[in-house]
């Protein structure tokens, strides 16, 4: 696997972006809000933050096509960091991959950064849910293993559940994926989308960070059920001592 290496600098900034379900149309409606202004409105409030990198964690389209996805080529013109991207279970992987070829859109998976190694995984499958199959498990154990800086891995799906009615659609047989973690003391972490919902935890000796949406947020109850309290994201900062730190943004509405 090809890697992107940041340039040689003491800590790198990076904001994690998610779930933001655009539609074809610029004014069409997702859950209540106009998701294509509400990732306008983090995209101007962090154009001139002092990022080294965007990350998208998927569900970037809500009607999977072609048009949703150009948005971001337009959106997205104007910044000159790079932006590194992975499928949500709403996505076309490959109509990502073809329109995505023009900068700032980057194709690596693997990136390596103030003596980091963060890693872009693809949890999706045939059904909503998020699958980690033994052919996934195997290339994440060769990285792991010829790599032994420190590492946070980014997904898509939730790797455990956290009591909310996107459970249904949870990682599915994740005993194995976890069983992979636990060998390898240098992951440090997973940080996901699919929950719109922001929180941090510690689970099995490793931290789990989901990132909030960018379009609107889910209640975390058994009954599915949005809310539309501004759209939100996270930033991240992996340090050349070791460190990492995540800030949760919001604008409010």
């Amino acid at each position: 696997m090809i890697g992107y290496h940041f340039k040689t600098q003491h800590s790198v900034r990076i904001a994690q972006l998610t779930d933001c379900h655009l539609l074809a149309a610029p004014e069409g409606m997702y859950q209540g809000v106009q998701p294509y202004h509400t990732l306008a409105a983090v995209l101007e409030a962090i154009k001139h933050s002092k990022l080294d990198a965007l990350i998208l964690t998927g569900d970037l389209t809500q009607d999977h096509s072609v048009a949703s996805y150009q948005h971001y080529l337009a959106l997205l013109a104007e910044f000159s960091l790079p932006v590194f991207w992975l499928p949500g279970n709403h996505d076309d992987s490959q109509l990502m991959s073809t329109l995505f070829q023009q900068a700032p859109f980057r194709p690596e998976k693997q990136l390596f950064a103030a003596g980091w190694q963060l890693l872009l995984l693809d949890s999706t499958g045939p059904t909503p849910a998020g699958y980690f199959p033994t052919t996934r498990l195997q290339s994440l154990q060769h990285q792991l293993q010829s790599d032994l800086r420190p590492c946070w891995l980014f997904a898509h799906h939730h790797p455990a559940p956290i009591g909310s009615s996107i459970d249904r659609h949870g990682w599915q047989d994740a005993e194995p994926f976890w069983q992979l973690l636990h060998q390898h003391t240098q992951v440090q972490g997973i940080a996901h989308g699919h929950c719109h919902h922001a929180y941090h935890r510690q689970l099995q000796g490793k931290n789990v960070v989901g990132c909030p949406a960018t379009s609107v947020q889910f209640q975390q109850t058994g009954v599915w059920q949005t809310l539309a309290v501004g759209p939100q994201w996270c930033e991240w900062t992996f340090t050349d001592q070791g460190n990492f730190s995540v800030d949760f943004k919001r604008i409010m509405p």
